[in-house]
Order: C-alpha cells, then sequence, then structure tokens
C-alpha cells in the first residue's frame, strides 16, 4: 500500500472519529481557582521588577488578568523596608536601584487590594558571576549559540538563563497604489521599509555544576536557529541574562520545565504540583505561583550579521508565500486606468494593461513587529 493510500485511510479514519466524539472540558479547566502568579527576583544590584498576574481556565479565550493596585516592598530580616510601586504597565511592580546586603537574608512582601498577604520565604543574596563568553557559530545544524561562565569561589553552582532576541524584518513588496472601493488609487500612507521583531525565550534554560569538581559551565548550548530562519535573513541579536541560583530556586525551575516541556506521551513524568516560596499569611490555602530568589543579574548581548554567515545557506526573509504577486480581476474595478489618464500624463501605448496585487501581510511588516527602532540597534 502506497504512502499516500495510508495518509489518505487515516485521514478518513480520523474524520470519522472526529464525528463520533464530543469535546469534554473539565470543570477544573474550564473555572479553575484563581491564584496570584508572582514572577520575578530580588535585584541585589539595580531595578527589582515583579509582576502579579492570577491564573485563569485554560478554556479561556480572554488575556491572563494582572494583580494591580498592590502593596509591593522588598524586606530583610531586620524589618527595613524597600518600597516597589506599580507603573503604567499594571500588574508590573518596581523598585528604584538599589543594594542589597549579602550578609542578610530578604524577601517579597506583598498586600493586594482585596486585603490578602503573601510572602516569599527569606532566601541570602547570591551573587551571579560574570559570562566567560556568549559565542555564535555557524554549524551544519544551523546558528547555534553558546554560553560559557564559571565561579572560581564554587559558590554558584546553579544556573539559569533568559533571552531575548530581536531581528529585522524587511518586506519584499513595496506598493505605490492601493485598491480602495473598487478604484486603484495612489497610496495614501506609505508602508514601512524595515520592522524589527522580538521574542523572549519561551522555554527554561538550566543547568548545575554539582557533579563537577570545579564550578565551571562550558558552551552551554543556548539557543539554536536553522540555517533557513528568516531570524537571520538580514540583521539577528540575543540578550542574554544569567541568573545563579540556590539549590531550592533550581528545584523549583526544573521542575517547572519538567512540567511544560517533558509531558506528551505515556512515559513522560507525570505533572507535579508547582507552587513555589510564595504563602498567603492571612489565607493559608490560597495558593500562590512563583518563587522569589536574591541575586546579581549578568546580561550580554550578541549581534549576527548576514554577511557573517555562509552563502550556502538559504535565504528567507519570513514571506516565502508572497511570490509571485498575484494579478488584479480588472473586472472587478471602476475605471481601472483611470489613475493613469488623470494624475499622469502617459501616451496611451504605455498605459499598463494590468496590476500585480498582494495582501496587507506581504506589503505591511508592522504584521510581524513594530517600527520602533531599539535603542541598541
Amino acid at each position: 500500500m502506497s504512502s499516500l493510500l495510508i495518509r489518505r485511510v487515516l485521514s478518513g479514519c480520523l474524520v470519522l472519529l472526529a464525528a463520533c466524539t464530543d469535546p469534554y472540558m473539565p470543570e477544573v479547566i474550564t473555572s479553575p481557582p484563581s491564584y496570584l502568579v508572582v514572577d520575578g527576583f530580588l535585584n541585589a544590584q539595580g531595578v527589582t521588577t515583579i509582576n502579579l498576574s492570577r491564573t485563569y481556565a485554560v478554556a479561556s479565550k480572554a488575556t491572563q488578568p494582572v494583580e494591580t493596585q498592590a502593596t509591593a516592598y522588598i524586606e530583610d530580616e531586620a524589618g527595613t523596608r524597600l518600597p516597589l510601586t506599580e507603573g503604567t504597565v499594571k500588574g508590573t511592580y518596581t523598585s528604584a536601584a538599589q543594594t542589597l546586603n549579602p550578609a542578610r537574608k530578604y524577601r517579597l512582601h506583598l498586600r493586594t487590594q482585596a486585603g490578602k498577604e503573601y510572602v516569599s520565604d527569606y532566601v541570602p543574596v547570591k551573587i551571579t558571576p560574570a559570562f566567560d563568553a556568549v559565542d555564535w557559530r555557524a554549524e551544519r545544524e544551523g546558528l547555534g549559540i553558546y554560553v560559557s561562565t564559571h565561579d572560581d569561589a564554587n559558590a554558584t553552582q546553579y544556573y539559569r538563563w533568559e533571552y531575548e532576541e530581536t531581528w529585522e524584518i524587511i518586506p519584499p513588496l513595496r506598493p505605490s497604489l492601493e485598491f480602495l472601493n473598487n478604484n486603484i488609487i495612489p497610496i495614501r500612507v506609505p508602508y514601512p521599509t524595515v520592522c524589527w521583531g522580538t521574542e523572549r525565550s519561551p522555554i527554561v534554560q538550566l543547568t548545575k555544576t554539582t557533579s563537577l569538581s570545579q564550578d565551571v559551565v562550558s558552551n552551554f548550548l543556548l539557543r539554536r536557529l536553522p540555517q533557513n530562519s528568516d531570524r537571520i535573513f538580514r540583521r539577528y541579536s540575543l540578550l542574554v541574562q544569567q541568573h545563579a541560583l540556590t539549590k531550592e530556586e533550581y528545584a523549583y525551575w526544573d521542575l517547572l520545565r519538567k512540567n511544560t516541556e517533558s509531558i506528551g506521551t505515556l512515559f513522560d513524568p507525570q505533572p507535579a504540583q508547582l507552587t513555589g516560596n510564595v504563602h498567603c499569611v492571612n489565607s493559608p490555602d490560597d495558593l500562590a505561583m512563583g518563587f522569589v530568589g536574591a541575586h546579581t543579574l549578568q546580561q550580554r548581548r550578541i549581534f549576527v550579521e548576514r554577511t557573517q554567515l555562509p552563502f550556502s545557506w538559504p535565504f528567507n526573509d519570513g514571506f516565502t508565500g508572497c511570490y509571485p504577486p498575484d494579478t488584479l480581476d480588472l473586472s472587478k474595478v471602476k475605471n481601472p486606468f483611470q489613475i493613469f489618464r488623470s494624475g499622469v500624463a502617459l501616451p496611451v501605448g504605455q498605459i499598463p494593461k494590468g496590476y500585480t496585487i498582494s495582501t496587507l501581510d506581504c506589503v505591511d511588516c508592522r504584521r510581524k513587529g513594530t517600527t520602533v527602532r531599539p535603542s541598541f540597534w
């Protein structure tokens, strides 16, 4: 039996099965409890940013609700408080730039608008070692980005990384006319010729050196882009953030990684309850999600130019479905060449016979990013 026939048989089976089943959404998925989610860490040398939100139903089409108008501050074991304030971005609370005393332990203290009081466990301040290197390599599998670091004092041992990538988006088509109300008219507002896309790391990146004789991380693969990625079509940048974790914080992130990445077959580990080190003081049954650690932060940015990559790698601008542009059915256009007769003096022989046409997705790069040029570009 040919592979095509097998696919047809399987497709028929799937249609048949789909027709005989009804969707089932358990109550816990459609209307789960609303728990507080605490996202962030206490920056020991700089500005602390904490995002507060709420859990919501998997089946919900709404955006994740944020926790606004809360009172938040950092406090040490001696009772010293450093306030966090909510800015223009609702649910985001920031402190002034500060330096935490590494000889003390700190925690986050929250009081919601509803009067619920939450505290995280007191945690020690960890000093994140500097990067030894953030390198990129053109490899057979694509563009690989690696980080290396070490701690001579053997005091770190548990590491986590985040990254934010930015890339240029260049639309392949630049129209001079537009189709409006069944008429061809000069384009009213030119479309941008370049945009920038940005995305934060979607996965948890961790490692530990407890089984090694030295606290050294060498060439940890942080990111891989295939050779034909549209993100390396012209210019690409990646900002790496390095965090030093405690053993308990590492365990939390490792469980989060397993819960989000390693589930999908019968042989994967089953999901485990994930809470963290944040607790509700005046209502212990109200769970909170998140782990608030305290450490310094190391950052490094790299750039990759297309001219630095192998010429043999295929070029992909992210608009492959836009070639070639379609043609416009002139029967749908009122006076299809009126613009040339009234607006531009052209001999009759030079009046065009038709138009090529495309969609906004092929000409407006704002569908994929923003026209605001990044400050570091």
